[in-house]
């Protein structure tokens, strides 16, 4: 493979990280070092010798430092093509010098915009435009140009120059090429969706004109959801929520996409709980819910609500597992198991299921506002905000004679996170603590009702249920109370809202409206 012996290296950066041993490293190899103000500076300082761009150009830095790279003698020296004649006779006529190599990355528009301070004046300021130029020029010129526009990148170039004597190969520039156009495609996309967002009067719109987003393969599936379908795993460039997606898989078999969706639905739902908590989802809905003071006895009580479901089912915790939690894992069979960390000991327990997949998900910052779900229709994409709710229960509108208790609430406050992540129409039937019965994903709500009754049994009396969406009729209610509910959580919001509220009444049942509704389709 053709390599390209690097003499000219053109270093302008914002993220300066680890540069001053990689200039040292060029140098030892006899590569000319060009660079920018800021950078320049910065370089001298650490020792390096440089020679400025505004004094290789002989044309100085202007408006503010807006114009400084943007000179033919820079960008002919990246695009010249080094076997074209024309390239060369143009170069040696006009003064320019071939730049090998390119050490760029960009001015931190995301992290000025993320600001809550932050003028339009400075970030505009922020919107590079010199550098993707330049990084765009040797990308494009990849046979040629060396573009690292990532600074984890420094030890692995300077590795390849010590064995090659000083060169880098035109594979190991592809693939920087690459990497090249994928920076500025995502930075392009982060101006785009911003700008596109922005009124006259400074103020952001909930969306974008036009929506740009870019993810990274994680790792092609052996199948989609059914075996005949090919599918893959992306995540986000830059994931700011605690999610799957960032897992580290201890051990077991290569995840599948049913694995992953499931695994999703599993460590969002754990994660709505401040106490200890273990969640098992089995189809993408919870089969079974319990907190507890620790993780073993919120397993345990997770497993008995629906003990034949959790067959083959995904565990998450929101807590370390420890080994004695670990052993009550090894007693039945399950997929995968999640958790934030996994002590030493139970990693050991864990190992003797050797296809048992083990998950460790770091956790991240809180959820930030304005974070979206996406969801592909042919032809398009449905994009929307994602479904915090900070109800507070207490304060929820008591829209019965009776007042729930206070065990009641806390049994409310629990149903209420969970139907949140049930398929609907949703309906769930708990205690304060523990999960007793789900309706999930049925066509009709009063069906998703005697499902649930059914699978809470004798269970249900004294339980409380949630109800992700409005009842239509008082049919529901009127079950529950045979069941032996005695307390309900639902948005309202129904033109028969009255007949619900009368049937409660009747039957001595304490029903609160949230006012917000939870469908998950």
């Amino acid at each position: 493979m053709k390599q390209n012996k690097i003499k000219t290296a053109l270093i302008s950066l914002t993220d300066k990280q680890g540069i001053e041993d990689f200039a040292r490293g060029l140098l030892s190899f006899g590569v000319e070092i060009l660079s920018t103000g800021g950078t320049a500076e910065h370089l001298r300082r650490a020792g390096v010798p440089v020679l400025e761009v505004s004094d290789y150009t002989q044309f100085p830095e202007i408006m503010d430092g807006r114009v400084k790279t943007l000179h033919p003698k820079i960008h002919g020296g990246i695009l010249a093509k080094r076997d074209s004649r024309e390239h060369l006779v143009a170069a040696e006529m006009h003064n320019i010098k071939f730049i090998d190599m390119l050490v760029i990355n960009l001015y931190q528009f995301e992290k000025i915009i993320a600001r809550e301070n932050s003028t339009l004046d400075e970030i505009l300021e922020n919107i590079d435009i010199g550098g993707p130029a330049m990084i765009r020029a040797g990308a494009k010129n990849y046979k040629y140009v060396t573009v690292i526009t990532d600074p984890e990148d420094y030890p692995s170039i300077l590795r390849e120059m010590n064995e090659s004597g000083g060169s880098v190969s035109e594979g190991t520039n592809f693939k920087l090429a690459l990497k090249a156009f994928q920076l500025t495609a995502r930075y392009d996309g982060i101006i785009s969706n911003y700008l596109g967002r922005l009124r006259l009067d400074g103020e952001l719109r909930p969306f974008p004109e036009t929506f740009t987003f870019q993810v990274s393969l994680v790792q092609e599936l052996r199948y989609g959801e059914n075996p005949h379908q090919k599918a893959a795993f992306y995540r986000e460039i830059s994931p700011t929520l605690s999610s799957i997606a960032s897992a580290r898989q201890l051990q077991g078999k290569e995840l599948s996409y049913n694995n992953i969706m499931d695994a999703d639905a599993a460590w969002q739902a754990v994660n709505d709980f401040s106490q200890p908590a273990a969640v098992i989802v089995k189809h993408a809905n919870p089969c079974g819910v319990a907190i507890s003071k620790d993780l073993k006895d919120a397993f345990f009580k997770a497993l008995e609500t629906d003990p034949v479901s959790a067959f083959g089912g995904i565990v998450a915790f929101n807590r370390p597992v420890d080994a004695e939690t670990a052993r009550l894992l090894t007693d039945i069979f399950l997929e995968i198991v999640i958790a934030p960390a996994f002590e030493e000991d139970a990693k050991v327990i864990l190992s003797s299921k050797k296809n048992l997949r083990i998950l460790e998900v770091p956790c991240l910052s809180a959820p930030p506002k304005g974070d979206f779900d996406f969801r592909r229709v042919v032809g398009g994409l449905l994009v929307q905000e994602r479904d915090y709710d900070g109800t507070d229960i207490r304060k929820a509108k008591v829209v019965t004679e009776r007042h729930p208790t206070d065990e009641e609430y806390e049994a409310l406050d629990f149903a209420w996170r969970v139907v949140k992540y049930v398929k609907s129409n949703a309906i769930v039937v708990a205690t304060k603590d523990k999960l007793l019965g789900v309706g999930a994903g049925q066509m009709s709500r009063v069906d998703a009702v005697r499902i649930a009754l059914m699978k809470a049994g004798s269970a249900a009396r004294g339980a409380v249920l949630a109800s992700d969406a409005f009842f239509p009729f008082r049919d529901s209610v009127d079950l529950a109370a045979q069941a032996g509910i005695t307390a309900i959580i639902q948005p309202g919001g129904s033109l028969r809202d009255e007949e619900s509220i009368v049937a409660a009444n009747e039957h001595g049942i304490a029903m609160i409206f949230t006012g917000v509704r939870h469908f998950r389709h």
